[in-house]
């Protein structure tokens, strides 16, 4: 039982706080989830007279961008309506940031890790080629910025 790995193809994605759960669950359904990652960003000094090696500090903590891929259906979306908004409106008007949280899920479907993006909001949205010739979904691909995110792996629970 201490050896059991996760798996990574079943997680879902939702907006706390957003009105109705069932078309959140609908409308947060993504293919591919990257950018899972930070990191310390480092600052090189140079030492004056030795010329062996340069002194690495470390700055400020860095996150990658959290990016999300899905087939686009017909129905309105409210996720797609908040990023249209948002890239829209460009400074126009303030930004409204959301929490987003990613649960990987177990085989019963409950969540075995969680993460919480913090602040996030989009900052791209892109699609897919469009080619007469390939019969292939069309892909929306969306990209938000946040403040940080934390990790509960459900041992608190």
């Amino acid at each position: 039982m201490a050896n059991e790995y996760i798996t990574g193809f079943y997680f879902s994605l939702c907006m706390p706080g957003s009105s109705s759960q069932s078309s959140d669950s609908m409308d947060t359904a993504f293919q591919d989830v990257s950018g899972l990652s930070k990191e310390i960003e480092l600052e090189e000094v140079v030492c004056g007279g030795e010329n062996r090696f340069k002194y690495k500090l470390p700055k400020t903590t860095k996150f990658g961008n959290l990016v999300l891929k899905r087939g686009v259906c017909f129905n309105s979306s409210p996720l797609i309506g908040w990023c249209m908004d948002t890239l829209d409106n460009g400074m126009a008007v303030s930004i409204k940031t959301k929490n987003l949280q990613l649960s990987l899920l177990n085989e019963s479907g409950q969540s075995c890790r969680l993460w919480n993006f913090i602040n996030a909001y989009p900052v791209k949205w892109s699609g897919s080629e469009l080619n007469a010739e390939k019969s292939a979904l069309f892909i929306e691909t969306i990209e938000f910025a946040y403040q940080y995110f934390d990790i509960d792996d459900g041992d608190n629970a």
